[in-house]
């Protein structure tokens, strides 16, 4: 029997570690037996550097298990430099945009909301060509994002990437979002009883593929040892160190607590920094103007070693700026949940993470700009570090009866093949 055909415009995919590319690789690869699909993405440059093999041609497909992928060339950027970095989203958009005649006749589109509007204006696009059935994946929604980190001021551009926003959402056949709050901004943005068809499915992280593993697990001390870790009472944050996390006032509340600050059970604290974006050399340069010698950057870890770096910590960041309640959803807190650790937690009351922490108990939460509370956090924590372990368990234990892989790819397929 035929399989109905499922297009889907990835922006990033593997091998790239963007989440959104990660997270749509299990997606595509979990409903590949009820789907054939095919993947628009650029080629490997999250980055920001594109490798020569992928220099050459406008286009290249690949099939990587069992999944069509159709790649788009895109010119190199620098995530510190805003205007190489609208070039590169564009040539993808146009790109895509040429490369949905090239995939022959799909029975669904799904898009996500990245890159900002755009992302949904190809699905929209895709819906046309195609005559497909339209599914709108919201991680972000912007304008609202753009607005709640003043990332951009003009009125006029802000209106037009809401009007955008909205003609997407309209035009989908479904919404899906990734957190109860997102769900009421979408509502929001309509008159009661003309939002778009809406469900609400958790991102996830493979929780087979990132477990608890002991202190003493051999990649792990491995992984302590390569970083200078080995001993010490690790917090961390792992992922995207960007512009929608407050880390510039962070790294501040970080200073109040020197080199040679001990836990309660005798260990050195150290706060490690692991992946790149466009905040990290100002965090860089912070710490070097303060000698902050505890303090220390780790490169993006590569996907097979994800279960190791998430393991070595004591504590993890889960953390998103003023603002961004029912706008995103910071992801990395399924891959902490998974690993079976705490959470130290800067969110605001009522947004999706925020809510599954304070329901299960998985961590200190602080709201975004309350830095007082954040400091007390870290001192009660260090306090305490006996308490973690437990916080941590509670967290594992509700991804394993609730908030699982299967469950949430298993949602997507039964939303997908009901419309």
């Amino acid at each position: 029997m035929t399989k109905p055909r499922l297009l889907i415009y990835a922006h990033y995919y593997t091998p790239d570690v963007a989440s959104t590319g990660q997270l749509l690789q299990e997606l595509a690869e979990g409903m590949r037996d009820t789907f054939d699909i095919t993947v628009i993405c650029v080629v490997p440059s999250y980055s920001g550097t594109v490798a020569p093999a992928y220099q050459t041609q406008k286009y290249y497909r690949e099939t990587i298990n069992g999944i069509k992928v159709l790649r788009i060339r895109v010119p190199a950027f620098s995530k510190q430099n805003k205007r190489s970095r609208i070039r590169n989203i564009l040539a993808y958009f146009f790109g895509a945009m040429a490369a949905t005649f090239k995939v022959g006749h799909q029975d669904y589109v799904f898009s996500i909301s990245q890159p900002p509007i755009l992302g949904g204006l190809l699905g929209v696009w895709g819906k046309w060509v195609r005559r497909a059935k339209f599914i709108y994946n919201i991680q972000d929604f912007n304008p609202e994002q753009t607005m709640a980190v003043g990332y951009s001021q003009n009125r006029l551009v802000l209106r037009l990437m809401m009007a955008l926003d909205k003609f997407s959402c309209r035009q989908s056949d479904l919404v899906i979002t990734v957190g109860r709050d997102l769900v009421e901004t979408l509502r929001g943005r309509f008159k009661p009883g003309k939002a778009p068809k809406v469900a609400m499915i958790n991102n996830w992280i493979d929780e087979q593929a990132i477990r608890p593993l002991p202190a003493d697990e051999p990649h792990v001390v491995a992984f302590k040892q390569q970083y200078g870790l080995d001993g010490k009472f690790i917090i961390m944050y792992s992922g995207n160190i960007g512009l929608y996390y407050d880390l510039e006032n962070l790294i501040k509340v970080i200073a109040k607590f020197p080199a040679g600050t001990k836990a309660a059970d005798g260990r050195e604290v150290v706060f490690a920094f692991i992946g790149a974006g466009s905040v990290l050399q100002t965090l860089k340069d912070y710490v070097a103007a303060h000698d902050m010698q505890n303090v220390t950057f780790i490169p993006y870890q590569p996907k097979e070693d994800l279960i190791y770096s998430l393991n070595a910590a004591d504590v993890h960041w889960c953390v998103n700026a003023k603002g961004i309640k029912g706008v995103s959803c910071p992801s990395k807190f399924y891959g902490i949940a998974a690993a079976g650790k705490p959470v130290l937690g800067v969110l605001e009351q009522g947004a999706e993470v925020e809510r599954l922490i304070r329901e299960h108990n998985g961590g200190y939460l602080a709201t975004p700009g309350d830095y007082t509370q954040v400091a007390e956090n870290i001192t009660t924590l260090l306090a305490h570090p006996a308490e973690l372990a437990e916080m941590g368990q509670r967290s594992r234990q509700m991804l394993e009866t609730g908030l699982t892989k299967t469950v949430s790819v298993q949602g997507y397929r039964d939303q997908i093949v009901n419309l």
